[in-house]
């Protein structure tokens, strides 16, 4: 008997788009059932790329582990036996190395996406996302281990703003 791979899709719901930041929402929703992940932080968007100032285009894109690189290397340190790669963005027309990961504010963020417990609205103030470390560290694994294992993982970022 084969053994079915149930494949993982993730939302990344963009609800606030202003002069800096971009805050938005991921979702699990594997099997069509909406699950709240985490709050998510990025570049704001812009009608022309500007290199580390906009957030990728909406979109279906798969993730992969990368293996390499500074980010990694510093996430090793960080996470030991957690850490199974970055979860890295492919094919994103335009960008290179989009990762997830931890961070506060638009300054810490260069097209990746940033995972985060707690959100500060974008529309006064600069946007930011708190409790980062404790976020990226529930969410991460289960992520890190679907990819791992095989399954194919999809993200599909979706703009209501």
């Amino acid at each position: 008997m084969v053994k079915k791979i149930n494949n993982m899709k993730l939302e990344v719901l963009r609800f606030s788009s202003h002069s800096d930041s971009t805050l938005g929402m991921l979702f699990d929703v594997t099997d069509n059932c909406r699950k709240f992940l985490c709050f998510t932080l990025e570049d704001e968007y812009r009608d022309v790329k500007v290199m580390h100032e906009t957030r990728i285009p909406k979109g279906t894109y798969t993730l992969k582990l990368r293996t390499e690189g500074g980010f990694n290397s510093k996430y090793d340190k960080k996470y030991g036996s957690m850490h199974k790669g970055m979860i890295h963005v492919q094919d994103v027309p335009g960008f290179k190395y989009i990762l997830w990961h931890t961070g506060n504010t638009d300054e810490h963020t260069s097209g990746c996406l940033l995972l985060g417990d707690t959100s500060q609205q974008n529309i006064t103030k600069e946007g930011f996302i708190g409790s980062s470390t404790t976020a990226y560290k529930r969410v991460y694994p289960a992520i890190a281990a679907a990819i791992d294992s095989g399954e194919e993982v999809k993200v599909e970022y979706i703009d209501f703003a």
